[in-house]
């Protein structure tokens, strides 16, 4: 008796082994034809235009602190051909000399899907007395005084890429826009009372 137990348990455990050998092969099958297939795809960044920036209010007071409402409309193209992207998280807002003047404002999560060029996003962003150094508060006073203000509009997020039915984990996104804004000239600026619109075709950088 004692050996035909041991017998058994012997199979069983031949068993198993192939049962896991064969699950670890398929898995690295699958791996590999995933790593392949991203490979030769080449997925290439999303690309994003900043086409307007329309000021409402820009007010920056002797304490250094600034209130501003800005309409911005970014356009958002994927270049893939065979590659979706998801925006899981999507926050906008505006700086100034590498300084935060605006609160973030966040987008709805979304599929991008291939060679998209429909995303436009027009978004209100604003913010009420937020703190600025010293410096960056008489450099935005000079400024807004010479009518000319530059701002960079920036877009943070997480991606995922899609090829087929496989999704990647989660990567960071960082886009980038410069808007330079002259306040009261013909050229570029239009002013309507306190409403200052600035449309453009600015293309923006984008880090993944």
């Amino acid at each position: 008796m004692p050996e035909k137990v041991s017998s058994a348990h012997k199979s069983k455990r031949r068993i198993l082994r192939k049962c896991f050998a064969g699950l670890f092969i398929f898995n690295f099958i699958i791996l590999l034809a995933v790593l392949i297939t991203w490979a030769v795809l080449q997925p290439k960044k999303p690309r994003f235009t900043l086409l307007e920036a329309t000021f409402f209010t820009l007010n920056v007071s002797a304490a250094n602190l600034v209130s501003t409402a800005i309409q911005v409309t970014v356009n958002a193209q994927n270049p893939n051909s065979r590659v979706g992207i998801y925006y899981d998280k999507v926050d906008v807002y505006a700086t100034y000399r590498n300084q935060q003047i605006t609160n973030y404002t966040g987008i709805p999560p979304f599929y991008h899907g291939h060679k998209d060029v429909d995303n436009i996003w027009p978004k209100f962003i604003n913010g009420s007395n937020i703190p600025v150094a010293p410096y960056n508060g008489l450099a935005l006073r000079q400024d807004q005084f010479k009518g000319d203000v530059r701002l960079i509009i920036k877009i943070d997020g997480r991606v995922k890429w899609k090829v087929g039915s496989f999704v990647t984990r989660r990567y960071d996104i960082h886009i980038a826009c410069p808007a330079q804004i002259e306040l009261y000239s013909n050229k570029t600026g239009v002013l309507i009372a306190d409403e200052s619109r600035y449309k453009l075709e600015q293309s923006c950088s984008v880090y993944v």
